[in-house]
């Protein structure tokens, strides 16, 4: 690793920019920079530290609010001058109090999918945590597991059906709900989706370098 520090680039200040990200959303967190020495305790510690340009010294995120991020990985760009750190947030990444300091839209064409489980999860958590008259979900957290589980079951022949049919259409419409009730009996019997991503690579891509699975 020392060998790798030396060969970054670093500005005329001796700083690099580095991009945190969250590991498990992919939302990015914030821009800050580094020197050496903030680097180097990141590595040492698995926590995110940084140089401020303003104050002139270190500084560990989180040590005063108790918003950490744990660092699960540290790459750096082609032209070695811009680091994207992985990390797991312990609390929100602005100073605000927003989740991410990138919160506020100059641009804005059109919606992506790729936060949909996150915010649909967030969601399910909330009706159960704060229901709702009228709501489906509550609806399901009331009737209770049993209701569920025979959901989740009409749902799986529902997709066997469409896949019988061989309409691709009706597979689509038939898996989100599959989807959707099996995170509502995940969120009752405390399964997140991190579990599931953790089980799959165990099982799968850790395999891929000696099964060539």
């Amino acid at each position: 690793m020392t060998m790798e520090l030396d060969q970054l680039t670093f500005d005329e200040n001796g700083l690099i920019p580095a991009i945190v990200q969250d590991a498990n959303t992919g939302d990015v967190l914030t821009l800050a920079y580094m020197n050496q020495d903030a680097l180097q305790k990141t590595i040492d510690t698995n926590e995110t530290w940084f140089f401020s340009r303003k104050r002139q010294t270190l500084w560990n995120k989180g040590e005063t609010s108790g918003n950490k991020q744990q660092v699960h990985k540290i790459s750096y760009d082609c032209d070695r001058d811009t680091l994207l750190v992985e990390v797991t947030p312990k609390g929100p990444a602005c100073h605000t109090g927003e989740e991410t300091c990138f919160y506020q839209t100059l641009y804005h064409q059109e919606d992506t999918t790729r936060q949909v489980i996150n915010d649909l999860v967030t969601n399910i958590k909330d009706r159960r945590n704060n229901p709702v008259e009228g709501s489906y979900t509550t609806y399901l957290f009331n009737e209770g597991i049993d209701k569920i589980l025979k959901k989740v079951g009409e749902e799986t022949s529902e997709v066997i059906i469409g896949a019988k049919n061989d309409d691709k259409e009706e597979m689509v419409w038939e898996i989100a709900d599959l989807t959707y009730h099996t995170l509502v009996l995940m969120e009752l019997a405390g399964v997140n989706v991190e579990d599931i991503k953790k089980e799959l690579y165990k099982r799968h891509l850790q395999k891929v370098g000696n099964s060539g699975e």
